[in-house]
């Protein structure tokens, strides 16, 4: 299949946002008087994640993921807390923070991006997003970025890829590939807009009977396979 336009995902695709969320919620707690252990992070990782599935599943807005999160962490814990506040400083100190890339993903961006078209397609929020791709060195490899606050929809809903596609000139479904880390965010939105995907499975997770990929690899380095072969 000959792909010109490539859809990345970017946290945990090309940034590591796992190292960069670690760091910016440890300033966070540090700043607020208290220590991020372990405990803290399950907590907090425990009601990150449901509000981020209810959000992707359309119970719940954006903003009741990003004013609640941190309220509702510090609330199980006995804690009454400033949870919009909260969330601020965390952005800011998510856009601050080192941004580091996976493997391969400045030497996939540097290459590709002279060949092909390139797109951000994020579940994210449009300023720190934004932010982050600048200081990561990636920003300018991209024609265009598409983040789910400025949408209004998220992966993996059609609503979001119906906006990517008529927002990107002369889309072609069949030149197109989505590339991403989440099976149910990624490629499931892949799959019900009829633009074929690349899951990137770097932690040999087991697959899904139902949301299967084009594509499944373990390095973002063996793109280059799929999207310029070798004749």
């Amino acid at each position: 299949m000959s792909y010109q336009i490539l859809l990345f995902d970017l946290d945990d695709t090309l940034l590591d946002f796992g190292a960069c969320e670690a760091e910016a919620l440890n300033h966070l707690f540090h700043d607020h008087g208290y220590t991020f252990s372990d405990e803290l992070f399950h907590v907090y990782n425990a009601v990150n994640k449901q509000l981020w599935a209810d959000y992707e599943s359309g119970r719940i807005g954006l903003d009741e993921v990003l004013n609640t999160r941190f309220s509702e962490t510090m609330s199980r814990l006995g804690k009454d807390v400033d949870g919009m506040e909260w969330e601020n400083r965390y952005r800011e100190l998510l856009g601050n923070g080192s941004q580091l890339h996976m493997e391969g993903a400045l030497e996939v961006c540097q290459h590709l991006s002279a060949s092909h078209r390139l797109f951000i397609a994020t579940n994210g929020i449009t300023v720190t997003q934004i932010k982050r791709l600048k200081q990561s060195g990636l920003f300018d490899f991209f024609e265009a970025i598409f983040d789910s606050q400025s949408i209004g929809f998220q992966k993996p809903s059609t609503a979001f890829f119906d906006y990517v596609m008529r927002h990107i000139k002369d889309f072609n479904k069949k030149q197109a590939l989505m590339i991403g880390d989440s099976l149910n965010t990624d490629i499931k939105g892949g799959n019900l807009s009829g633009i074929d995907t690349c899951w990137i499975n770097r932690k040999a997770h087991e697959g899904s009977a139902e949301i299967r990929s084009t594509y499944t690899i373990t390095s973002l380095l063996q793109l280059f396979d799929i999207v310029s072969p070798k004749k």
